[in-house]
């Protein structure tokens, strides 16, 4: 590749491109009866062809709008056909689409479309109540699902007519690769969200570096349903899309993506850790049910030696004849049999990322015969900057850097890093950029973390989420909770306590399909969250998870204290961001009374003693 901001690309046009609308114009030319974007089940079905002409007609029907070069679009929409076509609509006119949550307050609305400056926002009917209590500057809201009252429908708009002198043509060529691309919103886990200003070029350099990496292409499927708020999805889903061909399938509600899995049979799939651990558990319930003994003890032996395999190659050691033998013997009668039940079975790409991923996850499904790659990035650097591959599988770190990134640790072990990726700054906070950037443009990443002498990078945790004891020891939360999550499917979120403390303590949540599924097997069907939270055998398993966990820390990470909080933690809530991220701060607060409880127990408090 001639440059950072250029992509060959790996199909037949081999044309060098450095805008994502000049991507898209070439794709487009490949296959143009090949299906491009469709919904689970095929209901709908968009050909590359349909494709670029719905791009065209929105874009006049925007343009005539008065929306033109560097004027920002709001989107709040679900994972659906409607988003590429109006986003990729708006990047040939330069303008700037960005993604709100689904989950989005008024109040927040209010900040974000304030902060961005819009006048128009694209969206479904259904978010229409929340979209107009917002005090905002919107001047026109355009519906993608039939007509509404004081809104344009998406079809009107591109059936109106380009205004007078208009060129499609001249309009996408014109898009520069230091244009803006689109905004995203960090989840706001210590403030209020920052508007990460995305160009051209960071998405191209993106692309064309894990274009090295990940070999995709038109023949590829993957699934989108991750929000698209979320970087991760613009990159992975919206992104490899127009830049590698690879067809899209859209689920809007991420809880079906199970079910999703199997009529898609994905090439590609990225998940952030909580699906990989969803499936997971899954896999775990559906051998524990079989009716079958003799089927139970064949799958059980077929994970085992999975397992011995995955152990094996972490050691560094070779498979004899004999565990060769077994292995494919296991994988003949079991495991490709699992993953095709799964809808996994054509993966020639896994990746986790966006929060760290529990060991015991990436071996479990290693075993399985799935390689999941681990990835770090932030919205700060348009996604990955490191990854793991298929012959660095180093499990706990997250790869070396992908190409034109650098990466240096600072004296107290912080994280910087430098590249094409590294985004131009936050919107309209120029005090912020500069505490982000610095003139030699390496970029504070926020991550404690270590690099061994493979160049490998180890996160080890968010700086300011350190859990520092009464004692002075330094530790990382995000290790005690996952360790805790790894030991029971039935632990769903935990968030550690212990700063300034004797000793850590832990809020528990339960995991409502996996507690629901215990209460059948209980008697008590009925049962609510609140009365089965302290179910002595609810609590006895989590108990002996968390005993098991602590197996696995150092004696100052253990878990001495816990207690079972009876509700769900749900993303864009009090206690979570909409990319599940843990709300630290807010969490102290609201629980603040049970935390309490865990250093000065009260007589009838819901504290479980591990000491």
């Amino acid at each position: 590749m001639s440059a950072p901001d250029l992509i060959t690309f790996p199909h037949e046009t081999g044309v060098d491109v450095s805008t994502v609308p000049a991507a898209f114009q070439q794709t487009v030319t490949v296959r143009p009866d090949a299906v491009a974007i469709r919904t689970a089940g095929g209901g709908r079905q968009i050909t590359w062809a349909q494709y670029a002409s719905g791009v065209e007609a929105i874009a006049g029907g925007l343009a005539a709008l008065g929306i033109g070069h560097g004027d920002t679009i709001g989107l709040m929409l679900t994972n659906r056909p409607e988003f590429h076509l109006v986003d990729t609509a708006a990047v040939h006119l330069g303008a700037v689409p960005f993604s709100i949550y689904n989950t989005s307050s008024s109040d927040q609305i209010e900040y974000l479309f304030g902060n961005a400056e819009n006048s128009v926002v694209i969206t479904e009917q259904k978010f229409l109540p929340v979209i107009t209590s917002a005090n905002t500057a919107v001047e026109r809201i355009i519906v993608v699902d039939g007509v509404a009252a004081d809104a344009i429908s998406l079809d009107d708009v591109a059936r109106t007519p380009p205004p007078d002198g208009f060129d499609f043509t001249a309009s996408w060529r014109a898009v520069e690769p230091e244009d803006l691309a689109t905004l995203i919103y960090t989840s706001g886990t210590t403030g209020p969200p920052k508007g990460v200003e995305i160009t051209h070029r960071n998405i191209v350099a993106e692309m064309a570096a894990l274009a090295e990496k990940v070999d995709v292409g038109f023949d590829d499927r993957s699934i989108s349903y991750l929000p698209a708020a979320h970087i991760a999805d613009r990159v992975s889903s919206h992104a490899a899309n127009i830049m590698r061909g690879m067809q899209i399938t859209t689920v809007s509600d991420p809880r079906e993506i199970a079910a999703a899995l199997p009529e898609v049979h994905p090439t590609f799939i990225f998940g952030v850790p909580r699906v990989w651990q969803k499936i997971r558990a899954g896999v775990e319930a559906k051998v524990a049910e079989e009716s079958s003994p003799v089927k139970r003890v064949l799958a059980g032996w077929a994970f085992g030696v999975g397992a011995a395999g995955v152990q094996a190659q972490i050691d560094g050691k070779g498979l004899g004849v004999l565990a060769r033998a077994q292995r494919g013997l296991a994988d003949r009668l079991v495991l490709h049999k699992v993953r095709a039940a799964l809808g996994l079975d054509q993966i020639k790409f896994a990746g986790s990322g966006a929060a760290a991923i529990p060991p015991e996850v990436l071996k479990f499904f290693l075993g399985l015969g799935i390689p999941i790659l681990e990835v770090w990035g932030m919205s700060e650097t348009t996604g990955v900057s490191t990854m793991t591959t298929p012959d660095n599988l180093k499990i706990g770190t997250v790869g070396p850097p992908i190409r034109g990134m650098e990466v240096r640790l600072a004296d107290d072990g912080e994280l910087f890093v430098r590249g094409p990726v590294v985004m131009r700054g936050y919107r309209g906070q120029p005090e912020k950029t500069a505490e982000a950037i610095d003139a030699d443009g390496w970029l504070s990443t926020g991550d404690i973390a270590k690099i061994d002498d493979d160049g490998n990078v180890i996160i080890i945790d968010r700086k300011k989420e350190l859990i520092i004891n009464e004692s002075g020891k330094n530790m990382s939360p995000t290790n005690i909770e996952n360790a805790m999550k790894a030991a029971s499917s039935l632990i769903s979120q935990v968030a550690a306590i212990g700063d300034a403390k004797p000793y850590v303590s832990a809020l528990v949540v339960l995991d409502p399909e996996v507690v629901a599924a215990r209460a059948e097997k209980l008697n008590l069907p009925d049962a609510d969250l609140t009365e089965l939270s302290v179910h002595p055998e609810v609590v006895d398993e989590v108990s002996t998870a968390i005993r098991t966990a602590n197996k696995r820390l150092s004696r100052v990470e253990q878990v001495k204290r816990f207690t079972i909080v009876p509700v769900t933690w749900d993303p864009g809530g009090d206690e979570l961001t909409p990319t599940m991220k843990l709300r630290r701060a807010p969490i102290a607060t609201k629980y603040a009374a049970e935390i309490g409880a865990l250093y000065e127990p009260q007589p009838g408090d819901a504290v479980v003693d591990l000491r």
